[in-house]
């Protein structure tokens, strides 16, 4: 206890963030719905490759999670034991969407998007939900210091020790948050697909490495640009993070 006196006084120990209790459910909520969506996600691949080795070819995956219509089924249905997975499937993935629905339902009937977090949806590939996903794992970003900081804590940067430019291994990469990992993973593919200038860094990127580090490259981007419009409380421009 003297000791842990003696570096607190001294400014040199380490301070945990105790998170708020009262928003501790809806947190844990949002962390279960990234769950739920991860197990979807799983089951879409597993079904696309049913497809693809069957039929030869990719189904897009909006028709897989399509709820009023089985658009997989008659897809299968030259086969009893492939039609019975196609149809397995398909439940087991609308089961779940309907299961994440009502979580976004619940959590968007009791909190809303904080003012200082407001120019979180100017960003590419960020909704409402993952506004909120990111609202609620960041807490006050005044906590993180430098923008280094935060990317850190997002597991968005390298963790590697190198002495002349030589590499003498690795740090702890689980250290940060998973869920702000998951998040602006989430927000670099969307962003990918639907915004011209992320999807050419992408491309760029993808020309010098692999998809894998280009979307880790685009991740990093965005978690550091979400710093500034949570820190500095203005919009996204694309120019100044992709010029």
């Amino acid at each position: 206890a003297f000791w842990l006196a003696e570096m607190l006084r001294l400014g040199i120990l380490p301070e945990g963030y105790i998170y708020p209790k009262e928003e501790r459910p809806l947190r844990d909520l949002l962390r279960k719905r990234g769950h739920l969506v991860r197990l979807r996600t799983s089951l879409v691949n597993s079904l696309q490759n049913i497809l693809s080795r069957n039929l030869g070819r990719k189904v897009n995956v909006n028709d897989m999670k399509v709820l009023k219509e089985d658009r997989i089924s008659p897809l299968l249905e030259m086969n009893e034991d492939l039609a019975l997975a196609g149809r397995v499937s398909k439940e087991a993935i609308d089961h779940l969407t309907q299961q994440i629905y009502k979580i976004e339902w619940a959590v968007q009937k009791k909190i809303a998007l904080k003012e200082e977090y407001r120019y979180l949806l100017t960003l590419p590939g960020v909704g409402k939900i993952l506004s909120l996903t990111i609202m609620l794992e960041t807490g006050p970003i005044n906590r993180f210091e430098t923008v280094g900081d935060y990317v850190s804590y997002c597991r968005k940067v390298p963790s590697q020790w190198t002495s002349n430019g030589k590499w003498k291994g690795s740090g702890n990469t689980k250290n940060g948050n998973k869920y702000l990992a998951w998040a602006y993973s989430e927000a670099s593919e969307f962003a990918r697909r639907l915004y011209p200038e992320p999807r050419a860094y992408y491309n760029r990127k993808m020309q010098k490495a692999n998809a894998a580090v280009a979307h880790s490259a685009l991740a990093n981007k965005l978690s550091r640009a979400g710093y500034y419009v949570m820190r500095d409380q203005v919009p996204f421009r694309p120019e100044k993070l992709f010029g």
